[in-house]
């Protein structure tokens, strides 16, 4: 071993196998930290992306095929060094010299540079050793499938079931985070994936129209009076009722009348004659499900009913995309009919607002599993009909009531800037 012919073949084989141990190194790191999603995406016109997530599937077989490479690299390596450093400081030398000075090189040349450069560039390095990896993947495969087949074995005895892993499909809260984190990087639409993935966890009741507010047409009033309700609305559905709310004949439809104006055959007869039936939804029906009951049905109005079928509020499918899309502008007041800003820095609310709407325009976090409205939790915290000048604190904020009509909380005053402390809030 000590003639020159001897450690010039010896030299450049410990070369190629500490690059061979790079290449397992870098080659687990870089699989295991590979986002599957992106791969599966690129896997739709990438060759090579198709090929790493068909060795993904089994991370075993993987993980055994870089296991056997890098630790017969490491010992052959290890062998030809011990026997370089014998032949040339002896053996009282040589063998502490090639173990402290291999574990140094190795460390730092074949496991922490390849691991660091493939956990930064983990698609990079994927794509470079694939094919490489496939092809000692397939030589080693008889060892593999032995190896592995005694691991699992003794897996199997721990209660553990390799082939029932935990799968890769994320779950609602990682999507969550994944959707902010990616709106941080390229400025994606964050709030409108937000807004998508909430719609499971709010009901038809969090954004209602109440019943006190919905714009209805009586059929008893004066045909005069309601051509005239007709052509002043903003509206173009509106439910018509004869004598009260709860009895209610169709919906109007604002392009079915122009049509019928059109023909010069609008008449009250011919009016509700071509009125749509009603369509009912329970108030407790999640969000997710109604958008898709609207598309199902071709519906765009419902009217929301509770538990003993009463009417009690109406929902449109430009309430729930509000949901989705968030603000148009960047005025509150603007988007939020009952916000209204004050030059003072408070801000003037309208009691029916939801609380799901109150959290939306102001960035608050006040919760949702209790009374819906503005007003209802006014008078859920006092526990009475307030009156004109009360004042509260709700989650540290202070609450003067503005004004009451028909034991309803009509309009609220709230201070954003003024932060108290309340335990009761």
């Amino acid at each position: 071993m000590t003639d020159m012919n001897t450690m010039k073949v010896a030299i450049p084989v410990l070369l190629l196998l500490m690059c061979l141990s790079a290449f397992f190194s870098g080659s687990e790191t870089g699989m295991m930290s590979l986002n599957r999603y992106k791969m599966r995406h690129q896997s739709r016109t990438s060759r090579a992306a198709r090929q790493i997530l068909h060795m993904l599937k089994r991370p075993d077989r993987l993980l055994g095929v870089i296991l056997i490479g890098n630790n017969f690299a490491n010992i052959v390596a290890s062998s030809i060094a011990t026997l370089l450093c014998v032949s040339l400081f002896g053996e009282n030398l040589g063998i502490p010299i090639a173990t402290v000075g291999l574990t140094i090189t190795l460390l730092i040349f074949s496991e922490i540079m390849p691991k660091t450069l493939a956990a930064l560039y983990p698609e990079r390095f994927a794509f470079f050793v694939i094919y490489p990896l496939s092809v000692i993947a397939f030589l080693l495969s008889p060892f593999v499938f032995l190896l592995n087949s005694i691991s699992n074995g003794l897996l199997w005895l721990f209660g553990v079931k390799v082939s029932h892993a935990g799968h890769s499909a994320l779950t609602k809260e990682e999507l969550r985070t994944a959707v902010h984190e990616s709106a941080a990087r390229h400025r994606l639409p964050q709030s409108m994936l937000i807004g998508v993935l909430d719609l499971e966890t709010a009901t038809v009741e969090d954004i209602m129209l109440p019943k006190s507010e919905i714009t209805a047409i009586d059929l008893s009033d004066p045909w005069e009076d309601i051509l005239h309700q007709m052509a002043n609305t903003q509206h173009t559905l509106l439910p018509v009722y004869r004598d009260n709310t709860d009895n209610i004949i169709g919906i109007f439809h604002a392009r079915t009348a122009l049509n019928l104006m059109a023909a010069d055959e609008l008449t009250p007869e011919t009016f509700e004659k071509n009125l749509s039936p009603p369509y009912y939804v329970p108030e407790n029906t999640p969000l997710n499900q109604q958008l898709l009951e609207f598309r199902s049905r071709k519906q765009r109005f419902a009217l929301v009913v509770d538990e003993y079928g009463e009417i009690v509020g109406i929902i449109t499918l430009a309430d729930l995309l509000k949901e989705i899309v968030g603000e148009f502008t960047t005025d509150i007041g603007d988007f939020y009919r009952d916000v209204h800003p004050q030059p003072d820095g408070s801000y003037l609310f309208d009691g029916s607002i939801t609380i799901r709407q109150l959290n939306r325009a102001m960035g608050w976090h006040w919760p949702q599993d209790g009374p819906k409205t503005l007003s209802g939790l006014i008078i859920d915290k006092l526990e009475v009909i307030p009156e004109v000048g009360t004042c509260l604190l709700i989650k540290g904020l202070p609450v003067e009531v503005m004004q009451v009509k028909d034991n309803m909380v009509k309009t609220v005053k709230i201070v954003p800037q003024l932060i108290l402390t309340d335990k009761k809030s």
